[in-house]
């Protein structure tokens, strides 16, 4: 049973091989008449690989933009930075009168509680 089995997987192999290549056959001849122009490829895998002016392009393109944003970082150094705001004496003691009459008013609960 074995035997069979592996006569016919042997003769299918054999067939499948035939008609591998009378389609490998046909599909030359299609590019025969088409030109090898429309043949579809495979992509290429791996890393793209870029001729030494192209490198020296993208480089100089890269140190552009490089220069480009550090101008616009120097620019903005140059400007004068905003000045600090600060408190008038007034809105301080405003603040100050505010914190001391809100912690007034907690003490006052806390006592009323009886130090809870």
């Amino acid at each position: 049973m074995k035997h069979t089995n592996l006569k016919q997987f042997l003769a299918l192999q054999q067939a499948l091989a035939v008609e591998r290549q009378r389609v490998q056959a046909r599909l030359a001849e299609i590019n025969r008449v088409l030109g090898d122009g429309h043949a579809v490829t495979a992509p290429a895998s791996g890393p793209r690989k870029f001729s030494a002016a192209t490198k020296a392009k993208m480089a100089a393109a890269q140190r552009a933009r490089w220069a480009k944003r550090g101008a616009k970082a120097d620019s903005a150094a140059a400007t004068a930075p905003k000045k600090k705001r600060r408190f008038s004496a007034a809105g301080r003691a405003a603040i100050i009168a505010a914190t001391k009459a809100r912690w007034a008013k907690v003490n006052a609960q806390k006592a009323k509680s009886g130090g809870k």
